[in-house]
């Protein structure tokens, strides 16, 4: 079917608009990957645009050597899948019976689970429940407040609701139990949404902050992402470094901007990496998941 003119000169707009929105969010990144990989001289006289200038690797260096950057990710890693495995876990299980027409009570729960969606306790009731439970200062204050997202329920609840339920009731029929439904025709038929599901929850517990500010009084516990907070607003390199671990020529090759440019890289690279081996899941999921067909 050929497109009229009016059709031609709409997509011609909006490609034009969703390549500058494109070219606008990448620009950054590549300034933040150029000053991390220049000389010293290059970022303080600001001649870095968006290819490096006097190429080298010892922002890196120092990032690795001279921070807690290894044990911090390890940290990061830790929380994010332990976090996501427990939130996939608890989803299932409450989207599934939520989703069964013959699960009494199904919509008075299903109301409350929406009423916590729109308001909640707030800061300070939270904080006192998670210190009364024993959690603070352990990576449960992170996990069991947000175990089971709403909306994420809700869109894996109403991916199960699509379902045909002649697939339920053939399964029935050859004696299949509650839990082999689950594992081996529910869950299989939901990979797209699952997919999603792990998105959304990993690259949450990814970027945590605030609540890792909150109730991770150690730093040695502390993730990826508190630690760059910290590089940057001290803005201060000697206060990140190991004493007597580094050269003094390496710690005169960089500047605070170049480490933290690296730190920022070290952070957001990670989720970069995984998002291509879901992003061809996401829309499918989300759109499946989202739509009462």
């Amino acid at each position: 079917m050929r497109s009229s003119l009016g059709e031609k000169i709409f997509y011609g707009i909006n490609y034009v608009l969703l390549g500058v929105f494109g070219i606008s969010c990448i620009l950054p990144i590549i300034h933040i990957v150029s000053l991390s990989l220049s000389s010293e001289h290059a970022v303080l006289s600001g001649f870095v645009g968006l290819w490096p200038v006097g190429f080298t690797l010892d922002s890196y260096k120092l990032l690795i050597e001279g921070t807690r950057i290894v044990s911090a990710f390890k940290n990061s890693v830790q929380i994010t899948v332990v976090g996501t495995i427990l939130n996939l876990f608890f989803t299932i299980l409450a989207a599934y019976p939520l989703s069964r027409t013959y699960f009494y009570g199904r919509k008075p729960l299903t109301m409350l689970i929406l009423f916590t969606m729109l308001f909640s306790a707030g800061l300070i009731p939270s904080y006192l429940l998670v210190k009364s439970l024993g959690l603070v200062n352990t990576y449960g204050a992170l996990w069991l407040p947000g175990l089971v997202g709403v909306y994420n329920l809700l869109v894996l609840k109403t991916f199960f609701e699509n379902i045909p339920r002649e697939l339920e009731d053939a399964a029935r029929i050859d004696g299949c139990s509650e839990t082999r439904l689950i594992m081996q025709i529910m869950l299989p038929l939901s990979m797209p949404v699952i997919a999603t599901l792990i998105l959304f929850y990993a690259v949450g517990h990814w970027n945590s902050f605030f609540s890792v500010m909150i109730y991770i009084n150690s730093s040695d516990k502390h993730n990826l992402t508190v630690l760059v907070q910290q590089m940057i607003m001290n803005n201060q390199l000697a206060q990140q470094v190991t004493e007597g671990r580094l050269s003094e020529d390496m710690m005169e090759s960089v500047t605070p901007q170049s480490i933290q440019s690296a730190g920022v890289i070290a952070m957001i690279v990670p989720m970069l990496i995984v998002y291509p081996f879901l992003q061809k899941y996401f829309v499918k999921g989300v759109m499946i998941g989202s739509i009462k067909g």
